[in-house]
């Protein structure tokens, strides 16, 4: 039951697809999960034109590639965040940014999302992965003290914002992942439950399972998975290692990620201490179908070198559900 290994384009946004594509092919995937920013995928012009997604679709076909996803990590981020500020300016289009007045920036955002389904759905696909954003996220040391109701305002801000455009997902037939991620609506098991509820846990809204953010935090991803079996719709091999040497500090003290002072940080897969083998078992338990899409990053590492490995160790652990116990090879009818 081998799935499609793909790769997420996000962090190789600097390349132009035509380039990318080629260099994915020889690398060994299958596909490409396409970013909504540079010149990947580009959600207005997408809906500006048939011809836009035939000949993304067509640029894909010529290196024997898929896309079953496309993500709006960036754009996402600005829904529901606070404050706005130029963190976000940097990231996202200027059409977005406007003229960066904080609500006019989240409502554009909004926008941009709800026809990042009506995009996908022009493109022959049915998952748009992404962020949120959190109003109350720069809450999360809670102090000074936080009253419980500016966190329930958080979430009900949350269900506000993003049950409008759920509708549009649902209108298209289009499911959203939620990369659950430190700075988002939900990051760990709790705050997952949390903001499920907050949106009726209707069907639309799923989890983009990313093992990397639940590790370094040190939550078991594979009890993540066993938590929310029918919320996963699509998985990152993303790897992560904790370097809490006593000196180090898991909050990563401002410090930039490759720094070696970091509690934390971002590697090749394979080379952290994700339990990929653990997770890859969890997945078929569940009944998992969907790709292994291989987010990479790693700042101490030539990415020419990485994504190739990273396709061969996913393609190593990916494993076929046995349909026979082999204790069944003892029994004396056999």
């Amino acid at each position: 039951m081998a799935r499609p290994v793909t790769l997420f384009t996000g962090q190789f946004a600097d390349l132009p697809l035509a380039t990318l594509a080629q260099k994915a092919n020889e690398w060994g995937y299958d596909g490409l999960e396409l970013a909504c920013w540079g010149d990947h995928f580009e959600i207005d012009k997408a809906l500006e034109t048939d011809s836009y997604v035939r000949e993304k679709r067509d640029l894909l076909e010529q290196h024997n590639l898929i896309c079953v996803a496309i993500s709006t990590h960036l754009v996402g981020q600005c829904v529901c965040d606070h404050p706005i500020d130029g963190r976000h300016q940097g990231i996202i289009p200027s059409r977005i940014w406007g003229d960066g007045d904080a609500e006019g920036v989240r409502q554009r955002a909004a926008a941009e999302i709800a026809d990042s389904a009506r995009a996908a759905k022009l493109f022959g696909i049915d998952m748009v992965n992404g962020f949120t954003g959190s109003k109350h996220w720069h809450t999360v040391a809670m102090f000074p003290p936080v009253p419980a109701e500016m966190i329930e305002d958080g979430y009900q801000d949350f269900a506000d914002r993003w049950n409008p455009i759920m509708d549009v997902f649902d209108e298209n037939g289009v499911k959203f992942g939620l990369e659950v991620h430190p700075s988002e609506i939900a990051y760990d098991v709790w705050t997952t439950h949390r903001a499920l509820d907050a949106i009726g846990r209707r069907e639309a809204f799923g989890i983009n399972f990313d093992p990397s953010h639940l590790y370094w935090q040190m939550v078991d991803p594979v009890e993540f998975i066993y938590e929310f079996p029918d919320r996963i719709y699509h998985m990152h091999v993303k790897e992560s290692i904790r370097v809490l040497n006593g000196r180090n500090s898991i909050l990563s003290s401002h410090l930039p990620f490759g720094d070696r002072r970091r509690g934390w940080d971002f590697v090749s897969p394979g080379r952290g201490g994700v339990p990929f083998e653990r997770v890859f078992r969890a997945l078929n338990d569940i009944g998992y179908k969907g790709p292994f899409s291989v987010e990479w990053e790693d700042n101490n590492m030539n990415r020419e070198q990485g994504a190739p490995e990273a396709a061969a160790y996913v393609r190593r652990l990916d494993l076929t559900p046995s349909d026979v116990a082999f204790e069944a090879a003892f029994s004396s009818n056999v």
